[in-house]
């Protein structure tokens, strides 16, 4: 169960209300890589993980923590919202860059456009669960596949693009009491970047995974032939210059190998197989009118075609090629 503590983890404070400044920080709240995305993606990993208890206690604890995040930024975004005065809206439009970006000279008018009209109609002067932009935040921004190595590697990408935004929304601001929540935010980041970094360690030294995801696939079922050789695929050779395309593979699988002008590995053009008249799209030469099934407008309720076909529908036909496909299968069995 979760336990609601009143106090904030940590304080939410601005100096003055900035509703401009409001709508950036809706980023960091409801964006890709805001702290509603690691809440639930932890919270996930850890309810579904079936590793050692070590890991899904760890993952519970981080997740717990981010629902406090999620708490002190929308505090601190319904506070710059909070019975903003004219005069600081103003000042809040008056930084160039905003002014830049919106196009305007006037001030109120670019008050109007840096502003969320949802802060006001929607919520009330209250945060949403949204980005910058007003795009609902959505679950597919999250990662809780069961494998621990692939979760804590997104985990680490997901707080280092976090940490990234927040110390680029520290600088959009002179807010002192914004600042100080933000340096926490950064602090606690810091942390979270360490702390996936150790958890991929443990994992490798508990002997639970290797480097590759997944590394239970046997080998010889992998082409590896393949599985170490850099494509050049661009004009120029200086990525030949990097680790990935010299030297023993990270994996210790095998030794990097840079290819400087690769061809194809097989003689497959990718053509499509020839189009289904039924779906009525552009066939490779013209094609008769046809149509399957029951015609409601024809005298007898039936088309030739239909007579031929013994009243199939497209679905008929999909089913008859699926159940051919089985039974072929079942009798090489």
């Amino acid at each position: 169960m979760f336990f609601h503590v009143k106090e904030l983890q940590y304080q939410a404070k601005p100096e003055r209300p900035d509703p401009v400044y409001a709508r950036k920080l809706q980023e960091i709240l409801g964006g890709q890589f805001g702290e509603i995305t690691v809440m639930m993606t932890y919270l996930f990993q850890g309810w579904n993980c079936r590793g050692p208890e070590k890991y899904r206690d760890m993952l519970l604890d981080i997740g717990t923590e981010e629902i406090a995040h999620v708490e002190m930024l929308s505090v601190m975004i319904a506070r710059l919202l909070e019975g903003a005065p004219v005069s600081e809206q103003e000042n809040g439009a008056k930084d160039p860059a905003v002014a830049a970006a919106m196009g305007g000279s006037n001030i109120r008018d670019v008050i109007q456009v840096g502003m969320t009209p949802q802060h006001t109609i929607v919520s009330g002067e209250g945060a949403t669960p949204k980005d910058s932009e007003g795009f609902p935040w959505n679950g597919n921004y999250i990662a809780a596949s069961g494998n621990l190595l692939a979760d804590f590697r997104f985990n680490l990408m997901a707080e280092s693009q976090g940490n990234l935004q927040v110390s680029r929304l520290y600088e959009m601001t002179d807010d002192r009491g914004v600042r100080d929540m933000l340096s926490f935010n950064l602090a606690r980041d810091y942390m979270h970047q360490n702390q996936w970094a150790a958890a991929i360690e443990e994992l490798q030294a508990d002997g639970l995974h290797g480097f590759i995801v997944p590394d239970t696939i046997p080998l010889d079922r992998v082409r590896m032939d393949q599985a170490h050789t850099f494509w050049n695929l661009s004009m120029g050779e200086d990525s030949g210059q990097g680790r990935w395309a010299n030297g023993a593979s990270i994996d210790g699988l095998g030794t990097f190998q840079y290819v400087a002008s690769p061809e194809p590995l097989s003689n497959d053009q990718g053509m499509a197989p020839p189009a289904d008249p039924l779906l009525h799209g552009s066939a490779k030469q013209p094609m008769p009118p046809t149509s399957r099934g029951p015609n409601p407008r024809s005298e007898n309720g039936e088309t030739s075609n239909s007579k031929k076909s013994g009243g199939k529908t497209i679905l008929d036909t999909a089913v008859d090629k699926l159940t051919s496909s089985e039974t072929s299968t079942s009798g090489m069995d």
